[in-house]
């Protein structure tokens, strides 16, 4: 599958610890406590406390008391393991909560109540937590899981209540995890939000674009916790496709020589590691200083993606970067569908009514400057990987349903299309009979509809000449833009980190943003 999360994974986390900061650069850290004790895989006991100090320890100390971070490894099966860490300044100590669990804010604010209970001595109280989460399921329903902690573990989805469960009882802290149905939002997503704190619209679209094209992308940042979050938010972006190469968001001192791989790669690096990965003598590497918000590039990747579409894109990140909401995640899904999402109408049906993907049908009909970007994301690993799944579930007999497929029909149902779509899931739905007799009537009758119709390209009505306006440039270096610096206008970081209630749901504001860049969007494309 496209997609690195293990499916239904066993356990909520496989493994804490708490360790120590080296004594020297070629030494390794300290375990000071773990759990469960007898943890037996002898590879991640020696290889993930290096991932807790990576940086150079010899160099002056951050000033930041503490710090929550991320790290990831992928295992056998492909599978990605997330490392969640909070950095102590003064002691030089890092808690590690070891999990198949992408829940950031869960474990950042669990591992704060184990570092205060570490603080006062409480050594019994922290097994006692470590040992109920560790026999603690995980709820299949889908929707947010919400763990909560009182005088014992619940937890539990928004549709389905633990038995015995009293509404009215409350525990400390209240944790809530992500939807995965759901867009990021902001200020709720903390990957997110410091990704559009510290990059401005700007150098995130040659990001983006660089993404699209599968280059090699260092980022580098002296506050770990900035440095993880914007590259765990960059590889978000793509989706409803996923970054298929190397993937490293905080690269430890012994593995430096990745930065020189030949293969694509996307890897955060401490700014205390710079002059070490430069040395190297990187090429053909596009670089991101967080901390300045420069990016060097000898790439003109934006001049080879739809202006319209990266016009449109550009116009609403700048309204939405400064609203709470998940307005920017939706900014992204949309050009995702504007740019991808006419593989729909490259499904051809065989004549034992397998399924399958026409790269002839996907490249027609297109506007120049369209087909000569899809003409390269063909090739592109993730684009590869996303047709296989979507194949994979269309053969199976169902319809692929998530939020990419509804973006998708709105651009269709805009354009007077997509009826052709519609009625394949609904025959998918009705069984596999309805499906072959479908499939087989599209792949006879697909030429004739096509040379009729001269079916419009689905992201444009209008082929227009390259909007020269947009920034683009050879090997560049741009500044940060004051007047769109984030830094002092919006502090929406301050409360990351401690349990606060969930933010009132503002669904009408939202929809009425959502709709005025909707109507921006339209307007690139009339």
């Amino acid at each position: 599958m496209g997609s690195r999360l293990k499916q239904n994974p066993e356990r909520t986390f496989n493994w804490f610890f708490e360790a120590t900061c080296p004594v020297a650069r070629d030494k390794d850290p300290g375990v000071k406590f773990q759990f469960p004790e007898d943890f037996k895989d002898e590879e991640s006991s020696q290889t993930l406390p290096r991932f807790c100090f990576p940086y150079d320890i010899q160099r002056p100390k951050d000033s930041v008391a503490v710090q929550h971070f991320t790290f990831v490894l992928t295992d056998l099966e492909g599978c990605q393991r997330f490392g969640f860490c909070r950095l102590t300044n003064s002691t030089q100590t890092c808690l590690c909560i070891l999990s198949y669990l992408p829940w950031f804010e869960v474990f950042y604010k669990l591992l704060n109540n184990l570092a205060d209970y570490l603080s006062k001595g409480q050594i019994n109280e922290i097994k006692a937590l470590l040992a109920a989460l560790y026999q603690q399921s995980i709820p299949l329903a889908p929707g947010s899981v919400t763990l909560q902690m009182g005088e014992q573990i619940l937890m539990y989805t928004e549709v389905s209540r633990p038995v015995g469960h009293k509404g009215g009882q409350e525990g400390i802290p209240y944790f809530i995890a992500p939807d995965p149905r759901s867009l990021p939002s902001i200020p709720e997503n903390r990957n997110l939000t410091e990704l559009i704190v510290a990059v401005d619209v700007g150098n995130l679209l040659q990001l983006y674009a660089s993404m699209l094209f599968e280059r090699r992308i260092l980022i580098f940042a002296s506050k770990l916790s900035t440095l993880t979050s914007c590259v765990h938010a960059l590889s978000a972006v793509l989706y409803p496709m996923y970054w298929q190469h190397i993937f490293i968001p905080v690269l430890p001192p012994h593995l430096l020589d990745y930065c020189c791989a030949p293969m694509p790669y996307l890897i955060g690096v401490h700014s205390s590691l710079s002059e070490k990965v430069r040395s190297r003598g990187l090429e053909e590497v596009v670089i991101l200083n967080v901390d300045t918000n420069t990016l060097e590039t000898t790439f003109d990747d934006l001049k080879w993606i739809p202006s319209n579409v990266m016009s449109g894109l550009k116009v609403c990140l700048k309204r939405q970067a400064v609203s709470p909401g998940c307005g920017v995640s939706r900014a992204f899904l949309k050009a995702q569908a504007l740019l991808f999402g006419g593989y729909r109408e490259a499904l051809q049906g065989d004549k034992e009514g397998k399924i399958n993907f026409s790269e002839e049908f996907f490249l027609d009909h297109k506007s120049a400057s369209m087909k000569q970007f899809l003409q390269s994301a063909i090739h592109l690993q993730f684009f590869k990987q996303f047709i296989d799944d979507r194949l994979d579930v269309l053969n199976k007999g169902k319809g692929p349903d998530d939020l990419f497929e509804e973006e998708i029909t709105k651009c269709e149902t805009a354009a007077g299309r997509g009826k052709s779509y519609q009625q394949l899931v609904g025959n998918l739905k009705k069984g596999g009979g309805a499906l072959i007799l479908n499939m087989k009537t599209k792949a006879n009758m697909k030429t004739k509809v096509l040379s009729k119709s001269g079916l419009k390209n689905l992201l444009s009505h209008k082929v227009h000449p390259e909007d020269h306006n947009l920034h683009r440039g050879g090997s560049m270096s741009h500044r940060r833009a004051q007047s769109d610096s984030l830094q002092s206008r919006l502090p929406i970081t301050q409360h990351f980190g401690r349990s606060r209630p969930r933010r009132p749901v503002q669904k009408h504001k939202d929809n009425e943003i959502t709709k005025d860049c909707e109507d921006l969007w339209d307007s690139f494309f009339q």
